[in-house]
């Protein structure tokens, strides 16, 4: 067995790049979806619930696409053509969403909407998991902090883009006023624009990154055609019964972030508005709702460029402190920013709450998956990168049956409140981080 090559960092920017459309898509279903929503018709409480589709076919389809693209080898390579379908359908997602009034006379615009966020975000687990498989696969154990790191820079440059592109189309562009099913028009050219980003970035990672043959792969791992040889579907099964002890233990960290992300994500819209803007329920459609939706994209956004930012010394400062307590500093962080929404009475200092929400969101998309790729065998990088988003989604799906029940039967639909059970949940994530074992750790800290 040989060592991979290491990589130059434009061949890292590259296999990459496609997160950037992603990411941007991902920011936009995840900063105007609940918006959409509510100018369809939706209350605050239903909020959770349309929004559990989204982790609910993730839990289902990442694992199959992480099996099938660990057996596929065609001319675009084993991950390539996942990711690329995914796009497309995405895309497609993206465009229609926000349109779903123009469906009416089949189904209510607000169950279309809603299954078009089944679909987009679908789409997005299609293609975001080769992608994790992809770092893994072309990267050695010495650069894959600096390749998730990498891919970090990039997810949060295309998730800032994403986020800011509304309030930049109304503020701007002068693109006001709203369609006839209530949805501004600023939201809607969003959507378009991102779809459209999303299919150049990802045909541009196709074009410019070459996978490994079976034979160098062979090479780099003897074991792993044999055992691509053995496996079928029904392994999953087997997978997730055998899974590594760390993996195990990052289980319960990730719970906690994610069912806080998610808390974030699906009652910022109406907190905010509430909370910050002095806005009733059921004020949905008027100008200032929009203004609020505007800032809380605004905020997203900067949460993400703290993010990008971030990711640039996450290496450094794991080689330093090691990755436990680099993630668990960051966590920590991003729970005393969540936590300060509920005491920030003016609009523009809630972007001093997004910089320790930045700083988390870096390393939960990077510090997990360093730590467990040193954990998973080669063989079993793309079945075990989709178990792992059982650890994503499967909080996701609690919250969503549970996050609306609570905040309409103990505070009143103020939507605040689920901003600070999230807060909660990021401080119980950082001490959970103290009991994983981190396999490569002593590479990064001597």
């Amino acid at each position: 067995m040989i060592n991979k090559p290491n990589l130059s960092n434009a061949q890292i920017w590259n296999m990459s790049m496609g997160f950037l459309g992603i990411q941007m898509g991902f920011a936009l279903q995840n900063g105007n979806a609940s918006r959409i929503l509510l100018n369809f018709g939706a209350n605050v409480e239903e909020l959770s619930w349309f929004w559990i589709v989204a982790p609910l076919t993730g839990m289902i389809v990442q694992p199959i696409v992480g099996h099938f693209s660990d057996k596929t080898w065609t001319k675009l390579g084993r991950r390539r053509p996942f990711f690329l379908a995914g796009a497309i359908i995405a895309a497609i997602g993206l465009l229609l969403m926000p349109n779903a009034d123009l469906f009416v006379k089949y189904l209510p615009a607000l169950w279309v909407g809603a299954g078009f966020l089944m679909i987009m975000d679908a789409s997005f687990n299609i293609s975001m998991e080769p992608f994790r498989a992809l770092v893994a696969d072309k990267l050695n154990s010495a650069q894959r902090t600096k390749g998730y790191s990498i891919q970090t820079v990039i997810i949060g440059i295309g998730a800032v883009v994403g986020s800011w592109l509304p309030y930049a189309l109304s503020n701007w562009f002068g693109i006001t006023g709203n369609s006839e099913g209530g949805v501004a028009y600023n939201v809607i050219w969003s959507f378009v624009f991102g779809a459209a980003i999303l299919l150049g970035t990802i045909i541009w990672t196709v074009i410019k990154t070459k996978e490994y043959t079976p034979e160098e792969m062979a090479s780099y791992e003897p074991e792993i055609l044999e055992e691509e040889k053995k496996s079928s579907l029904a392994d999953i099964i087997v997978d997730i019964k055998n899974m590594p002890l760390t993996m195990r233990q990052l289980g319960l960290v990730q719970f906690f972030s994610w069912f806080g992300l998610f808390s974030m994500w699906v009652f910022a819209t109406p907190a905010i508005a509430q909370h910050t803007y002095g806005l009733g329920i059921d004020d949905k459609n008027s100008p200032l709702f929009n203004e609020a939706a505007d800032w809380v994209s605004v905020l997203f956004g900067m949460y993400n460029l703290v993010s990008a930012i971030y990711a640039f010394s996450l290496p450094a400062i794991a080689k330093r402190f090691g990755r436990k307590k680099t993630h668990a500093l960051s966590l920590t962080a991003g729970a005393i920013g969540l936590i300060s929404i509920y005491f920030i009475s003016i609009p523009n200092l809630l972007i001093l709450s997004m910089v320790g929400i930045g700083i988390a969101w870096a390393s939960i998309l990077a510090m997990p998956y360093a730590i467990l790729g040193g954990a998973i065998p080669a063989k079993k990088m793309g079945i075990y990168m989709g178990i792992f988003n059982f650890f994503i989604t499967i909080p996701q799906i609690i919250n969503a049956l549970v996050g609306g029940p609570i905040l309409k039967s103990f505070f009143n639909n103020e939507a605040i409140y689920s901003l600070l059970i999230g807060g909660v949940c990021f401080l119980l994530a950082a001490l959970s981080v103290v009991f994983v074992q981190d396999k490569d750790e002593v590479i990064f800290s001597t």
